[in-house]
């Protein structure tokens, strides 16, 4: 019985080429995105886990409240945690990880590499981490000053093998030159890893004024006992903070408690997130690396699934569609004495072989397009992924539940056809106000539309950021990383390419608007006797006389530093947002306190004000920032005019090249380090419309299937009507008018949905587009013209179909 199923299934298949061929293609694309994202959360959901002791694994994250300040660090203290071992039983062991950015020169041969993977971490590393050891003794390695471990990769790169590193020697430029000893090689990390490094440093090393609680700068794991409720043991922090936080405080901020210091709005908590929610679910500033989004695992999920739905949909659609073709079919089993359940198991078994048939043409879709999904999204995956056994199963059953889902409708509808009925030429099948299938094309379309209005809004936003007055110029501005170059000759070279006639400004810049410089929180206070209510947290800046003309930032107010006057030492220059912090009416003048490293009060006079400038991301409020005058040469940036931007390039890499023999040119543009802080969001946009454009394929082939199956059921109705002289364009007009009613139902669903969906992305800006209702016209009118353009060809081959063979009878 089961052979002749798939006999008689195939056979019909075949006879019927053209909706086979369109049922497969769509049920693949469908199927094709469930598994590649499949594939993505998979990925997503994995990070860390390879890790022994992933589940008991924990990170201290810091917040903090000063003068209305909000900051939420991935860091903590040094001290935090050999005392949380010390102090509470439940921390079975810790690990602090000093990762700064920047980049360090290690020498290879006569030549220095210039190396941004470069950490610091306790000696403990591997007894919280699972490091897989290719060569040396891990239980020696990082317990002395000089020694050090390095990755597959980076023994490869230097010393040729995994074997020959061990033993060798590191020298690092780190003003001195540092020698270490290579004593491990680990296998290099997997890609879904929330931090990753070539070389490993340690601790003890860390040029670092070390033993503060107030201090925050290292990422501090803890490895903790296996019955732990981390949320229980984040309200201990609050004995720990009062302990050993508090009599810090109270050296230079006058409170007798923490409940004094929260009764002002300020806050000082600490919390441990699991290891394994690092990547998707933290918002803490400062990690070590980018992480992922949990909004974007379930939007992406929920997107799969749609599209699978509505590729499913349109196999129920062009199925019934051709009902009139099977209909005698059925009606001839029937008399026959075919059983109803043997025909929905006949109609079950054709539904179930063409998913199958979509499915090896889905996975040839992947095979072709995994490479540009990696790039797009940032991954690394390998088709490899899929051979193994889970998504074996994986790929076997999804098929088997698609033709089964697929194929119930049709296949209880095809078998309910009354033999007396088909066999006299009439099916009883519905009309073109068909409810369910009316529905569907709704489903279809209104998920078309809020996955069109998505993408044009993110894509606005992306547009927004790019054209916003960010309170600098960004755009032709030269960044050149000055590492392991002596303080002279970079002073040279700032004075020597500043003579190029294509060079308008130079200027030293550790402190960069953009991501990857460098960043420095301070508390400041109003006045020189420090309370809980004078003082706020503030970004402490070391820049030269040229930098804010270099930048090309406004000053409102006041002046710029001026080497003439000697008092500018002990000047600052903040923006409008720290005078709103520190309730200034007239700043100029006005004296800025901080507490230096050896717990005196320095005071600082105010000079200037600058215009906000978006120091971070848009996606955060400019928080108050002050600017004073330091040695903070690390990078050097040139404001250039010239269109021969590659002969410039060219000119000062000569120039650099001249004067630092061994150590590499590196160099990059602010505009395109601005961009690529929203490389998420742009690759979140690219992804969505690719899912839009699918989505609005298979929504064309539902609706395709839709207008054949009325078609086939109006094709009498359309052949008197041409007799009686009713002309083609009033026939087509005819056939697209209940189509385009049901797209206006699915935009009227979809807009006020999709608002809502694209309000709360846009929440997570403080500088966001409105909605804009010109989006949803837009929207609307793409829609339409999909629609009819879909409808026109079905229909106009109906209208002009020869009303003869629509009329005659057998």
């Amino acid at each position: 019985m089961l052979k002749n199923f798939f006999k008689i299934a195939f056979r019909n298949l075949i006879k019927n080429k053209g909706f086979t061929a369109i049922n497969i293609f769509g049920l693949a694309l469908g199927l094709g995105c469930f598994v590649i994202i499949a594939m993505y959360v998979t990925d997503e959901l994995s990070y860390d886990r390879f890790h022994e002791n992933a589940e008991n694994i924990y990170k201290i994250n810091s917040e903090l409240r000063f003068g209305g300040v909000e900051q939420s660090m991935a860091y903590s203290s040094d001290p935090m945690g050999p005392t949380l071992l010390n102090d509470y039983p439940e921390v079975k062991q810790y690990v602090r990880i000093y990762f700064s950015e920047g980049s360090k020169l290690i020498k290879k041969g006569n030549d220095f590499i210039k190396e941004d993977l470069v950490a610091y971490a306790d000696s403990t590393l591997f007894k919280v981490f699972t490091f897989e050891i290719l060569a040396g003794n891990k239980n020696k390695a990082l317990t002395g000053p000089s020694s050090a471990i390095i990755n597959e990769s980076a023994a490869k790169r230097y010393f040729g093998s995994v074997d020959a590193a061990i033993g060798e020697t590191l020298i690092i430029e780190n003003n001195p030159v540092d020698t270490y000893k290579v004593d491990a090689v680990y296998k290099d990390l997997p890609t879904n890893s929330h931090f990753h490094f070539d070389f490993i440093l340690p601790m003890a090393n860390v040029q670092y004024d070390f033993g503060r609680f107030t201090s925050h700068n290292f990422h501090t794991y803890l490895l903790m006992d296996e019955n732990l409720d981390y949320k229980e043991f984040n309200k201990k922090f609050d004995g720990f903070i009062d302990k050993y936080i508090l009599p810090e405080l109270q050296q230079y901020v006058q409170i007798s408690d923490m409940n004094e210091f929260e009764k002002t709005g300020n806050k000082l908590k600490y919390l441990i997130m699991p290891l394994t929610d690092i990547h998707l679910k933290s918002k803490f500033g400062g990690e070590i690396e980018p992480g992922g989004n949990i909004q974007y695992v379930y939007i992406f999920s929920g997107v799969a699934l749609f599209i699978l739905l509505l590729a499913c949909i349109n196999f129920m659609n062009l199925t019934t569609a051709r009902s009139a073709g099977r209909a005698k079919e059925v009606g001839i089993r029937k008399v026959l004495g075919t059983e109803r359940k043997f025909l929905v198991s006949q109609f079950l078994s054709e539904s179930i072989i063409i998913a199958f048939l979509a499915m090896f043409v889905a996975l040839g879709l992947v095979w072709v397009s995994l490479d540009w999904f990696n790039t797009l999204a940032g991954k690394q995956m390998s088709l490899k992924i899929l051979l193994e056994p889970a998504y074996l199963i994986f790929l076997l059953v999804l098929p088997l539940i698609v033709g089964a889902f697929a194929g119930f409708y049709p296949a209880l509808f095809l078998s309910s056809f009354k033999p007396i009925t088909v066999l006299k030429g009439k099916v009883n099948s519905g009309s073109s106000k068909d409810k369910l299938r009316s529905f569907l094309v709704v489903f279809q379309f209104s998920t078309s539309i809020a996955l069109i209005i998505g993408t044009l809004v993110i894509f606005g936003q992306l547009r927004h950021i790019q054209n916003s007055d960010v309170g600098f110029n960004k755009e032709q501005v030269l960044i050149v990383d000055n590492a392991g170059i002596a303080d002279q000759t970079r002073r040279s070279l700032l004075e020597e390419i500043s003579q190029l006639t294509d060079i308008k400004a130079a200027s030293f810049a550790g402190y960069i608007p953009v991501e990857g410089s460098s960043r420095s929180d301070t508390t400041y206070f109003t006045e020189a006797v420090v309370t809980t209510e004078n003082g706020f947290s503030m970004q402490n800046w070391r820049v030269d006389y040229d930098y804010l003309s270099t930048m090309d930032m406004e000053l409102v107010e006041g002046r710029n530093f001026d080497p003439s006057r000697g008092i500018d030492s002990t000047s600052i220059i903040v923006n409008e947002a720290t005078v709103k912090a520190a309730g200034f009416q007239e700043p100029l003048g006005k004296s800025l306190f901080r507490v230096d490293g050896e717990d005196e009060i320095v005071e600082y006079k105010i000079i200037g004000v600058v215009k906000d400038f978006n120091y971070e991301s848009l996606r955060e409020n400019v928080r108050p920032l002050g600017m004073r005058l330091g040695k903070n040469s690390w990078a050097s940036v040139f404001r250039f005019s010239t269109d021969d931007v590659a002969g410039l390039v060219n000119t000062i890499e000569e120039k650099y090249k001249k004067a630092s023999t061994g150590v590499p040119f590196t160099y990059r543009f602010m505009d395109e380090s601005f961009d690529s802080m929203y490389r998420q969001e742009r690759r979140v946009g690219q992804i969505a419309l690719t899912f839009a454009i699918i989505a609005i394929i298979i929504a064309c082939l539902g609706l395709f299937g839709l207008a054949t199956y009325i078609a086939e059921q109006r094709r009498k109705e359309i052949g008197i009507r041409k007799v009686l002289g009713a002309s083609v364009s009033k026939i087509v007009t005819m056939l697209s008018v209940d189509f385009v009613k049901l797209i206006l139902i699915a935009f009227a669903i979809a807009t006020p949905l999709a608002w809502w969906g694209m309000d709360s992305w846009l929440q997570d800006f403080a500088y966001r587009i409105d909605v804009d209702w010109t989006i949803f016209v837009l929207t609307g009118l793409i829609a339409m013209a999909i629609a009819i353009i879909t409808l026109s060809f079905q229909a106009i081959k109906a209208a002009i179909s020869n009303p003869v063979k629509s009329l005659r009878t057998e």
